[in-house]
């Protein structure tokens, strides 16, 4: 196999191997589970009925496999909207259109708790990398089909869940109300939480903006689902909740795959309850 590209403007293979992932069509199924950190990938595929690495380059870990006969993969975005965008654009390029986020977050919410888990509808976008493609107000909004397996697949494994509007940012500490180095603040910072509060947003993380963003440009289907690490209106914090959110994503990719049977069988365009 050659490492020549096509061209400087599409950095792929003859072969179509993409440039940052280092997947061709062919690697992976047609819903893949996106999770921020690289070792989130294993853990993930673990809980699977068999899997391979596809692939390792930089921050971009790919596994493919099966889950109760249903074909999956996982593939790690790192942090932030910009390295979610280029797995989006070239996970599409192999035959991808759909898009589950598995992450962790900070909920606004007081009486929600650490551990539990946040299935998002939609996302305010906070994040520059959806700019990037649409004006700012065009809507970041999950797929009705992924937050309906989410929820599913939430209430099969018996876990704590909730619904609500997220928001991206770019920031983890002064975008997130937190402040810099040296303590260091913004006005608006300082303001942030008790805004998105009283706008009935439900939780901090910084992917699902960009994700949603793009799955409605190119019409993917998209949703997130997070495990809350913080609570910061209590001003808690604890590592909890990553085996739930995990188990959540993977079943719901089972779900979806049943969904869409469903809907072949009865020749449907949309998913809704009844044949």
């Amino acid at each position: 196999m050659t490492d020549r590209k096509v061209s400087a403007k599409r950095p792929v293979t003859e072969e179509r191997l993409q440039y940052h992932l280092e997947v061709k069509p062919g690697d992976v199924a047609r819903t893949v589970l996106l999770p921020g950190d690289p070792k989130r990938v294993k853990k993930i595929s673990s809980l699977w009925d068999s899997f391979k690495e596809v692939a390792e380059h930089r921050q971009f870990v790919t596994h493919t496999g099966t889950y109760h006969g249903r074909d999956i993969s996982a593939c790690s975005t790192g942090i932030g909207g910009p390295g979610t965008a280029i797995v989006v654009e070239e996970l599409a390029n192999v035959g991808v259109d759909s898009f589950i986020r598995v992450g962790s977050c900070a909920t606004l919410k007081e009486d929600i708790e650490i551990g539990d888990l946040i299935i998002s509808t939609a996302a305010v976008r906070l994040e520059g990398t959806s700019k990037q493609y649409v004006r700012p107000e065009y809507p970041a909004s999950a797929s009705h089909e992924i937050v309906l397996a989410l929820i599913e697949a939430a209430e099969s494994i018996g876990v704590n869940y909730h619904l609500g509007i997220s928001a991206s940012t770019d920031s983890f500490y002064l975008g997130q109300s937190r402040p810099g180095f040296g303590d260091y603040t913004q006005s608006f910072s300082k303001t942030l939480i008790e805004d998105l509060t009283g706008a009935n947003v439900a939780n901090f993380e910084m992917e699902a903006a960009t994700l949603f963003t793009l799955g409605n440009v190119y019409g993917f289907r998209t949703g997130a689902v997070c495990a809350v690490y913080a609570n910061r209106v209590r001003d808690e914090f604890a590592v909890k909740g990553e085996e739930d959110v995990i188990k959540c994503g993977t079943e719901a990719v089972k779900i979806l795959a049943e969904m869409d049977e469903e809907k072949a069988a009865a020749n449907k365009t949309y998913w809704y309850r009844g044949l």
